[in-house]
């Protein structure tokens, strides 16, 4: 692709971590950004590195995804700015309070940026690509959409929500033209084990903890082959194969017109 037809990408929560990683790397790869996140000051120093090592065009928008303006704002941006080619939705955060340790609100905010961000933000992007016939969304997720019983089981929940959410767009928006990938990211060496509670990656073991540089690389390695969804670091890809396979041979079978037969034995006896 030439760096025009690539386009503008928007990246949110680019602050740093993941997010920063995204802008350095698309950047390079000949794409101008529109990069959003809370802080400003952080915002702008990845945008003035990004800048001055990729001579790219970078825009840095300081907005707040559990805040209906700001949020509103970047929807705005998404439906009229044409120049924009490619939504990343990596804003984010996760705790590892169990649910009876958990606060409400703060479980409420997560859902707001986690979930509530992520589908606005699709929605607004996903019309003007399906007009132009081409762009791409990709929604950073977690493994813990596949394995809920780890970590807080609200961000487990938005995660496993990012999972079936890409998987519909998916089936939606691919015949149409644009390109969809969920990112399903383990233990990265980022700020969110801050945020989480468990005081700093460095308290986890060090085989488990994937660099963002490295996570970054796999999910645009797989969105180059064309992965729908991107494990980084599952070494067995024909696990997830099978899984998705085994999932949707039981979706065929989930619908009928009266109750399953052990059911009806269940309910004879009972009678």
């Amino acid at each position: 692709m030439t760096d025009h037809a690539k386009g503008v990408a928007l990246i949110t929560g680019a602050s740093g971590g993941i997010g920063a990683v995204y802008a350095e790397r698309l950047a390079a790869r000949g794409y101008d950004l529109i990069l959003t996140a809370r802080n400003r000051d952080r915002l702008e120093a990845v945008a003035e590195t990004v800048r001055g090592a990729s001579g790219r065009t970078v825009e840095a928008v300081a907005a707040d995804m559990a805040d209906g303006p700001g949020l509103r704002r970047v929807e705005d941006r998404l439906r009229g700015d044409a120049a924009i080619t490619l939504l990343v939705n990596n804003a984010g955060f996760g705790s590892a309070a169990p649910m009876l340790q958990a606060d409400p609100d703060a479980m409420e905010r997560m859902i707001g940026v986690n979930v509530t961000a992520v589908t606005r933000l699709a929605c607004a992007a996903a019309p003007a690509f399906v007009a132009r016939g081409h762009g791409a969304i990709i929604n950073v997720a977690s493994t813990v959409a596949l394995n809920p019983e780890l970590l807080n089981g609200v961000y487990g929940a938005s995660k496993a929500y990012v999972l079936a959410f890409t998987q519909s767009l998916q089936h939606e928006l691919a015949p149409k033209g644009v390109r969809i990938q969920a990112v399903l990211p383990g233990a990265t060496a980022t700020e969110f084990w801050n945020v989480a509670g468990v005081g700093g990656h460095r308290n986890l073991p060090a085989s488990i903890v994937m660099t963002p540089a490295d996570l970054v690389a796999a999910a645009l390695a797989g969105f180059d082959a064309g992965e729908v969804i991107t494990i980084p670091p599952l070494e067995n890809g024909d696990a997830w194969s099978a899984l998705d396979a085994a999932r949707l041979e039981l979706a065929a079978q989930l619908g009928a017109a009266i109750p399953a037969s052990r059911y009806r034995v269940a309910r004879a006896a009972a009678a």
